[in-house]
């Protein structure tokens, strides 16, 4: 089977873990993704099968678009909710609301972050989390990411919702981690949802668990021929 399927990743799933259950369902070994998505994180997960796998290199590179909800005055170390909590800092009770708005609206543009060691990006080969499992701290450099914009919705401390348009490898963890700190707090992302990956949207995903009760000719019927997109 040759194309894109565009899948809505349940929370708690690994991106992997997506793959590795429509190989078992359809018993092809060649699929994979363009784009990781966090297990905390749901929306469109873009995977590739059979002669579309050649395109990830090009699909990767999309820019995408989350809707995010950050909840301030705790940090973790995995930079989401589900982590062990290594910081806290009490919330003033008259924090300015207009203050919080503008320091939000500063995060546009051109920005700087460091990947988090949770994270899959390689350092000798080998995934960054796999060392933070074992304790390690790896340094690592900055890197340049881009954000298109960044539109505030709810604010309702502890917690700050919002639409983030930005550039491929943009970690939206240490974008909440950078928000809280910036705000003189500390943060971590509590919802991550990507409802936008190039050209892919999320009207456009087929949920998991429907699509696994599919037979192969009726998965097929979903997916996006690769020679429609270049």
């Amino acid at each position: 089977m040759d194309g894109i399927l565009i899948i809505d990743k349940p929370q708690w799933l690994t991106s992997h873990d997506v793959v590795l259950k429509l190989r078992r369902k359809l018993n092809q070994q060649k699929i994979g993704h363009a784009g990781t998505l966090d297990p905390i994180a749901t929306g469109v997960l873009v995977l590739v099968l059979g002669r579309a796998t050649k395109l990830v290199s090009k699909l990767i590179n999309h820019d995408k678009i989350y809707e995010v909800c950050l909840t301030l005055g705790l940090k973790t170390d995995t930079g989401d909710i589900t982590g062990k909590i290594i910081d806290k800092k009490e919330i003033p009770a008259d924090l300015d609301i207009d203050h919080a708005r503008n320091t939000l609206n500063k995060f546009h543009g051109q920005l700087t972050q460091i990947p988090p060691m949770v994270s899959a990006k390689k350092y000798k080969g080998r995934p960054l989390y796999k060392y933070a499992r074992q304790g390690k701290t790896i340094p690592r450099e900055p890197k340049s990411i881009h954000i298109y914009s960044l539109t505030i919705g709810n604010i309702r401390i502890p917690e700050i919702s919002f639409a983030v348009h930005c550039s491929k490898g943009t970690y939206i963890r240490t974008l909440c981690e950078d928000i809280g700190s910036a705000l003189g707090l500390c943060g971590c992302a509590n919802k991550i949802r990507r409802i936008k990956n190039g050209p892919f949207v999320i009207s456009q995903a087929a949920q998991l668990d429907e699509l696994l009760q599919f037979n192969p000719e009726q998965i097929k019927e979903y997916l996006v021929p690769e020679d429609s997109l270049f």
